[in-house]
């Protein structure tokens, strides 16, 4: 076998191959873009045979950078976007319709007529997830309602639903060609179709949303051998796949109940290890399988989820052309000493936790002609920390737990403006690892755990090292004028969208 691991990261606007070594040092990466279809407003789509095409070319891209052949690689690990939802042909691999990605928002309809009984925590007990337009199940429901002849098909067993692990484990494993169809517990756990606890499809909610279940994927742990991968040049075995904030969580060396991550990406999205019992949240949080390794006990989390942190960076370029690239966007903002009173509410998708308003929508209050485009970079920045400031204190109070440091990752992590704001906000330290591409760094261990290439969680544990540190700089006083803006901002905010 090889010395090599693979870790694909699929996310939610382009697609990378990384090859990290046996001490976890990266050795090389590609990267493709992937195109955001938005058909009309809260809608976002897209293009799964693109996704899939790209996957080709950025493997491809990174074994040259590498030198490397596929034989050279021990194994590969998956991570990806998790409540993106695609129904495709199983004779043909055709997809019956665009990929439904997590931000959309066509299932509020749905999300009204079901939480009319019992409200929309009816299905917590069972999942840990209210239910919202957030995730995958009410988006395979729409599919199997708007897609002719989809319900019929699906109760055949013709087509196969999956989140974007199971599309490309279906198609590396030979797609039409005796693709293996499964999914992984951290990817199931965002479909609010399984059972928190037996780690199994609920029958019941099945019946409930009135799903086939022949169309679901076979549901495994996060790390074990699902079949080979049949790149150009050879085969390699397929061995780990986690959700993409679970990855993080794991490449992060969360492993001990109490550990917290935030990853700054597209959405914010902060975990914390809550061990092998399940915990039910009161504070608008979602509790999540955190990983499974091989036949071990699930290790489970709480997680707060932002819709849009790094996609309000990218709102400013190319909806608004305020900046032409989103490395510009610190320097704009630090050109201004303060936000001027200007607060921005992101809810392009409804507010995710820990408030849960899917009637809320994006709102600039405190306008004045003071303000410039400079203060409205800097209330975007802030709003990414304000949003994860409240999910920071939600946890603490589900978790009884207080947090005394930040572990951060993603691509945010590199402004440092919004890093020091967000240690003067939360109060805590603020720390960035070493290594900074962590969830695919959690793939490539979850996947190098099954073949035996990382010896063990206490290895992992251990490569972890902090490249980074913010502190607190600011006075109570200040935070809790900044606080009380932002709180008068998102009341602005709710309720938008008319009943």
């Amino acid at each position: 076998m090889g010395e090599y691991v693979g870790a694909l990261d699929q996310g939610t606007t382009s697609t990378r191959f990384i090859i990290f070594d046996r001490q976890a040092r990266l050795i090389a990466q590609a990267q493709r873009e992937h195109a955001q279809i938005c058909p009309g407003p809260g809608l976002v789509e897209h293009d799964a045979l693109e996704i899939w095409r790209n996957v080709g070319a950025v493997i491809d891209e990174a074994l040259r950078a590498a030198g490397l052949e596929a034989g050279d690689l021990d194994t590969i690990g998956i991570t990806n976007q998790r409540e993106t939802a695609v129904l495709w042909d199983r004779a043909t691999g055709e997809p019956l319709h665009h990929a439904l990605v997590w931000m959309d928002t066509r299932t509020s309809a749905l999300v009204a007529q079901f939480a009319r009984d019992g409200g929309i925590d009816r299905l917590r007990a069972r999942t840990g997830l209210p239910l919202a337009t957030y995730f995958s199940g009410l988006k395979l429901l729409w599919l199997l309602e708007n897609v002719p002849g989809a319900r019929a098909r699906a109760a055949r067993g013709e087509i196969a639903f999956g989140t974007i692990d199971s599309w490309l484990v279906w198609q590396l494993t030979g797609g039409p060609g005796g693709g293996v169809h499964i999914t992984d517990v951290t990817n199931a756990s965002r479909t609010q179709l399984m059972n928190l606890e037996t780690l199994t499809w609920d029958e019941d909610i099945l019946r409930l949303f009135d799903i086939p279940r022949a169309c679901l994927p076979e549901i495994r742990s996060s790390s074990e051998h699902y079949g080979m991968a049949r790149l150009a040049g050879g085969e390699v075995p397929v061995t780990g796949i986690l959700g993409d904030q679970q990855a993080a969580l794991f490449g992060q060396a969360c492993l001990a109940p109490g550990a917290v991550k935030n990853t700054y990406g597209t959405g914010c999205f902060m975990l914390m290890n809550i061990g092998a019992v399940p915990q039910a949240s009161t504070c608008g949080l979602l509790t999540t399988v955190g990983y499974r390794l091989g036949k071990d006990k699930p290790v489970y989390a709480l997680e707060g989820s932002v819709a849009i942190a790094g996609a309000a960076v990218q709102w400013l370029r190319d909806n608004l052309g305020i900046v032409a690239h989103a490395g510009e966007v610190e320097a704009l903002a630090a050109s201004v000493p303060d936000n001027g009173d200007v607060y921005f509410v992101p809810a392009f998708s409804g507010l995710y936790a820990p408030h849960w308003q899917e009637r809320a929508r994006g709102a600039i209050a405190g306008l004045t002609r003071y303000a410039t485009k400079a203060h409205l970079a800097r209330a975007t920045l802030e709003a990414t920390a304000f949003q994860v400031n409240d999910v920071l204190h939600a946890m603490e109070r589900d978790s009884h737990v207080a947090i005394s440091e930040l572990r951060c990752d993603g691509g945010m992590t590199v402004n440092q403006l919004l890093m020091q704001t967000q240690a003067d906000l939360s109060k805590v330290p603020v720390i960035r690892p070493k290594i900074i591409e962590t969830t695919a760094l959690g793939a490539a261990y979850a996947a190098g755990l099954a073949t035996g290439l990382f010896s063990s969680t206490a290895a992992i544990a251990q490569n972890w090292r902090e490249e980074r540190r913010w502190v607190p700089m600011i006075g109570q006083a200040a935070r809790n004028r900044l606080l009380h803006g932002w709180d008068k901002a998102l009341a602005r905010a709710a309720d938008w969208v008319d009943v």
